[in-house]
């Protein structure tokens, strides 16, 4: 099986993290993220990430391609259980959304990314998600802002998890996905802090995906 992925996208690394933790052997490749012809031609449009399965066809939603791999039999019993829909989670998976990706995007063209390799996929990048964010100059100016904001918010995720060795404990769920998805998107800046609870989760489940986190690539 082949994945079509970036490895910045939180959607991407959501369908990279089942394989992982399935020990399903994976063909990955990244695409420049200009290049709109290999999506197009695979299933009608710019999306990624995208599953080849072995008989060809072809799998475009992150969900869907960790319930496909997640229920090969030949990898053993499902483990993947569904969200718990917890108010407290739900509402901190929104509100991360006021500065996780004006922390990330502007650093993520910035890391080496295999995606960003040249400066026209660089230019489309920027052109598509300044529209969302604004300039990323001005989203760098306000790192000390966003920086404190994230802080914050991770204080009281801190409160929340059990992580160990899963966000609830010993069952994995979708929420798994979703949470580590998003605070690898800030392991692109240096100066976030993140609690004990959460540092230990985090390396563990990348660990566990065999999902590399950023740190090393991590920008002021």
């Amino acid at each position: 099986m082949t994945l079509y992925s970036y490895d910045h996208c939180p959607y991407c690394v959501k369908a990279r993290m089942i394989f992982g933790l399935k020990s399903v052997p994976l063909d990955l490749k990244t695409l420049l993220n200009d290049d709109e012809k290999t999506p197009h031609q695979l299933i009608g449009q710019k999306m990624l990430p995208i599953l080849v399965k072995d008989d060809g066809t072809a799998i475009s939603e992150s969900l869907d391609i960790i319930a496909y791999v997640d229920n090969l039999i030949e990898y053993g019993s499902p483990r993947v259980q569904e969200s718990r829909q917890d108010p407290q989670l739900l509402k901190w998976l929104q509100d991360i959304r006021r500065y996780h990706y004006a922390l990330a995007m502007p650093r993520w063209i910035l890391m080496g990314l295999e995606e960003f390799a040249t400066q026209s996929a660089v230019a489309y990048f920027t052109f598509k998600k300044e529209k969302n964010i604004g300039p990323f100059s001005e989203n760098l100016k306000k790192t000390p802002q966003l920086i404190a904001i994230a802080n914050q918010h991770l204080f009281e995720l801190d409160e929340i998890i059990v992580g160990d060795p899963f966000f609830w404990g010993q069952e994995l769920t979708l929420d798994d996905f979703h949470v580590f998805a998003s605070l690898r998107c800030l392991t692109t800046t240096v100066g976030v802090k993140f609690p004990d609870k959460i540092n230990d989760y985090m390396n563990r489940l990348s660990s566990l995906s065999a999902v590399p986190l950023h740190w090393s690539l991590a920008l002021e």
